[in-house]
């Protein structure tokens, strides 16, 4: 039995959760499960309606949608872009009802070839650290042939015994201004939104809390994610400040944004999980099901999310 009620509402009228996860990773990026184990689990916890977002890719899209279908799930299909705003990266969730199309499909290869590049250059830099071989031994923790990600080469410190644990690779090895801390030739914000928009989809700033700005500055990257076509940010992404969550949903009604939710669920015992995100407080930023683009994700049938309304 669901754990909450499945017609979802026109607006966030009440400090209340919903049955709905818009940002999660699977083994397609950096995530433990793959697509199909994480709808699974999505309808485990009473979710009705769900988006695998992984990074710069939207290669476990077809797997989560036939899933979805099965699980009795609405699916929308989308990704998080990795961009550049000011020097700061700033991810971009792409929520695209059409699937892969139009300008997001030379703009995915274009990450794919900028995070192949970004992991050869990590690996240089951990051999001389002390991780020999490191690009296949972070291959070998992949176990896929997707681009690595700077989770597989913590995966690798820990394997090879270097570290003690993954939170410890980041600390010496990959976190901010060390060694492994590469920074790939990401587009500038305003030219992923541009790929998401012209392919029907709608661009939601990623988690805006996490960035360390300030509140003016935070205005600052919505004002230029706006002025490029950009119409959405996650008012709740995981666990957040209930101050701090009231303070953005301020800052997105004066834009007239929409809000979306998501845990930016990656792997099972951690902080996060499918659906588990604080309380969406009461606010007139209307829900991201409300755009055009996405509004029949209301009462859209089990899998992946028809592009009924994808060219609004």
């Amino acid at each position: 039995m669901p754990l909450f009620p499945t017609l979802l509402p026109a607006t966030f009228d009440a400090d209340q959760r919903y049955p709905v996860d818009l940002h999660m990773h699977s083994t397609a990026s950096d995530g433990a499960m793959t697509p199909g184990e994480l709808v699974a689990l999505c309808a485990a916890r009473g979710l009705t309606h769900m988006s695998l977002t992984d990074h710069d890719t939207m290669a476990g899209i077809d797997e989560a949608g036939q899933a979805a279908r099965q699980a009795g799930l609405c699916l929308v299909p989308g990704c998080e872009l990795s961009t550049r705003w000011q020097g700061i990266n700033i991810h971009v969730v792409a929520l695209v009802p059409g699937g892969v199309q139009g300008p997001l499909i030379e703009g995915l290869e274009q990450q794919r070839q900028a995070r192949i590049q970004r992991a050869n250059v990590i690996a240089e830099r951990l051999e001389k650290a002390g991780l020999e071989n490191a690009l296949e031994k972070a291959r070998q923790q992949a176990g896929s042939d997707r681009p690595l990600g700077r989770p597989d080469f913590a995966r690798a410190l820990v394997a090879d015994g270097l570290v003690s644990d993954w939170a410890t690779a980041f600390k010496r090895y990959l976190g901010s201004g060390k060694k492994g801390d590469v920074k790939a030739h990401w587009p500038e914000i305003g030219e992923a939104v541009k790929w998401v928009v012209n392919s029907g989809g709608v661009a939601v700033i990623a988690h805006p809390l996490r960035y360390g700005l300030t509140r003016r500055k935070r205005g600052l990257l919505m004002d230029d994610f706006q002025a490029a076509g950009g119409e959405a940010a996650e008012l709740v992404s995981g666990q957040q400040n209930p101050d701090s969550t009231r303070d953005l949903a301020r800052q997105l009604v004066e834009r007239g944004f929409y809000a979306s939710i998501g845990s930016d669920f990656h792997f099972p015992g951690s902080h996060a999980a499918p659906g588990s995100m604080s309380v969406v407080p009461r606010t007139a930023a209307p829900p991201i099901w409300q755009h055009p683009r996405l509004e029949h994700l209301r009462d859209a049938p089990p899998g992946p999310l028809a592009a009924m309304s994808a060219m609004v």
